[in-house]
């Protein structure tokens, strides 16, 4: 199996940490799948939280503020980037490989993969934002895979993210929405479901009971840190350390760093919802121009 992550790197220190960089606080269930995947690992988290939504941006407005977050990572020393936010991944990878020198991994190929995986043949829902499913990057990544693979249904879910945000996930209010949106997959006899937004696992439950809890859900999160994993293997970049700090090691702790362009304050909150406890180190940052505002 190979992955386009130029550059090619030949020699990279190990220690260094991965970066992440998403528009705002979802990307942190990718965080969260990597950190448990990868114990041994450090990270260093971009929450474009001044910006967000990308999901309702243009094309160029995405590239730039995926080009300027992905140039902040890579000057602050990671080893690799992972691009956490599905839109970022769907429209500009391209671009943040050309503007970056480490390898660059975004969530909707190994997403795509583990899907065609599950399904078996069947068809493959994606729910995502309206950038993503008009993108049809999702269908492009399964056909690519699986050249002969069955229908795919997009469906844009765009009132998700904030239910997730406000924390409203368990809901009647969620489960209202979710039957509004996916009602109709019941019937669809779909082999797999791509959670294609990182803050729809949140929601897994509540998607899970509207169209069958026999229909496998595939988090790209979990399916992009299998793909970290393999490539920091095959690249020898993953970072060797004595087993017993990889189970010390805890989400948030202060090995990890959190740098946010806004509203620091309730990124922390949201943290605490998704991962159980706020980042310990917490820093407002200009991502245009690399000045560090402040430690929370």
């Amino acid at each position: 199996m190979t992955w386009n992550l130029e550059p090619h790197l030949t020699t990279v220190d190990q220690n260094l940490p991965i970066g992440i960089f998403d528009s705002g606080v979802g990307g942190l269930t990718v965080y969260r799948a990597l950190h448990e995947r990868l114990p041994h690992e450090h990270f260093v988290y971009l929450g474009d939280t001044a910006r967000v939504p990308y999901g309702t941006k243009s094309l160029a407005t995405v590239e730039r503020y995926a080009i300027e977050n992905s140039r902040f990572l890579a000057d602050h020393g990671v080893k690799m980037l992972v691009v956490a936010c599905n839109t970022a991944s769907a429209l500009a990878l391209p671009a943040i490989r050309n503007a970056v020198h480490v390898p660059v991994v975004g969530v909707i190929e190994p997403g795509a993969r583990a899907a065609v995986s599950l399904a078996k043949g069947r068809p493959i829902a994606v729910i995502a934002t309206e950038a993503t499913v008009q993108s049809e990057a999702y269908k492009h990544a399964i056909r690519e895979i699986d050249p002969i693979a069955v229908e795919v249904i997009e469906r844009a879910c765009p009132l998700f993210v904030s239910l997730v945000e406000e924390g409203w996930a368990n809901s009647e209010v969620a489960l209202s929405i979710a039957q509004h949106y996916l009602g109709d997959l019941g019937n669809a006899q779909i082999g797999a479901l791509v959670l294609g937004c990182t803050h729809y696992p949140i929601l897994r439950d509540v998607i899970s009971s509207v169209i069958g809890k026999t229909v496998p859900l595939v988090d790209s999160g979990e399916a992009t840190a299998v793909t970290v994993e393999t490539i920091l293997e095959s690249r020898g970049l993953a970072r060797r350390l004595h087993e017993d700090f990889a189970r010390t090691r805890h989400l948030c702790d202060d090995l990890d760093h959190f740098y946010v362009t806004d509203a620091a304050q309730r990124f922390a909150k949201v943290a605490e919802r998704f991962l159980g406890t706020a980042p310990a180190v917490l820093e407002a940052v200009e991502v245009w121009g690399h000045d560090e505002l402040r430690t929370y």
